[in-house]
């Protein structure tokens, strides 16, 4: 069973079409990518998950029904934009956000140190949110919605002002988290964030999806017909094989001839006795893809109208 299916859905506001035509599925304990640059309709995605919007057209299956307010209790949201009380003292922010989730003064008082400690916020509890850092800020956002125990995790852009400890902290409790099966759905502008993390993907633009699959899937797809490789040796002009040879700073870029092999290109290489450091076929990043699909998608979209 999909723990999140959304089927076609579409929001608009006035005269602008936030949602066209949206659909992809979640599975459990998977960590789901939801991309788009800014204004793709992401935000609006999400909002009609979280029953925040009612779609015109289109439905979200939650849990293998519709969203309840039981449901909502086991769904842990991590905006863009903080939500939290910034006159407020730490502990009472959270500890009364946390009652929004139908949690005890007991349960509260049990789990809340323990989270704070993890992201090394107990000897800030008392301060008011205003006097935090960013990061710290958003440190106690993440607490917000995962102190709860939540079932379903929504975490938008969860690595924002957070130096390389706090953000390796955070990608180790996700990884954490959907090890215990929990479902993660996480939107993202850092693809790299993207590429350690997410099992699967969807890439939305002007509100439709351009892209969904696996990230192995996904880069498969867009593999290309170069290898990579790291030598101390010179290369010959011609090399049985390969059309184009780049160098990129410590790399060459070896572009082949229609239907050759990498492993062809290889065996050249041997036979011409070239000493390699290092031998790899150029997978593009998924920053290359996510470029390359944006502006395919928005040169088709200019074409329509």
């Amino acid at each position: 069973m999909n723990t999140i299916v959304v089927n076609h859905i579409a929001k608009s506001f006035g005269d602008m079409q936030a949602v066209k035509d949206v659909s992809f599925t979640v599975r459990p304990g998977e960590i789901f990518g939801l991309l788009g640059p800014n204004g793709s309709g992401k935000t609006t995605s999400i909002r009609v998950i979280l029953d925040i919007y009612q779609p015109e057209k289109g439905t979200v299956t939650i849990l293998d029904g519709p969203m309840t307010e039981e449901k909502l209790n086991h769904i842990g949201y991590l905006p863009e934009e903080r939500g939290l009380y910034q006159d407020v003292e730490v502990y009472r922010n959270l500890a009364y956000l946390a009652t929004l989730k139908n949690m005890t003064k007991e349960e509260i008082d049990q789990k809340l140190p323990a989270w704070l400690e993890r992201f090394d916020l107990t000897e800030h509890q008392k301060k008011k949110t205003k006097e935090l850092s960013k990061g710290m800020q958003q440190k106690a956002q993440l607490i917000a919605a995962l102190i709860h125990d939540p079932e379903i995790i929504i975490i938008d852009e969860p690595f924002s002002a957070l130096d390389p400890v706090n953000t390796q902290l955070v990608k180790d409790l996700l990884i954490e988290l959907r090890n215990e099966g929990r479902t993660i759905i996480m939107c993202t502008h850092q693809m790299n964030q993207v590429e350690q993390l997410c099992d699967r993907l969807v890439l939305i633009d002007h509100g439709t999806v351009l892209l969904e699959g696996g990230l192995k899937e996904v880069r498969e797809r867009f593999a290309t017909n170069q290898v990579l490789i790291q030598t101390d040796s010179d290369l010959p002009e011609n090399l049985p094989g390969v059309a184009k040879i780049e160098k990129e700073g410590l790399y060459h870029r070896l572009t082949s001839s229609d239907g050759t092999t990498p492993h062809a290109i290889l065996q050249q290489l041997i036979d011409n006795k070239i000493g390699l450091n290092s031998f790899e076929i150029a997978t593009p990043t998924l920053d290359e893809i996510f470029i390359k699909v944006v502006q395919e998608g928005r040169n088709g979209h200019e074409e329509d109208n």
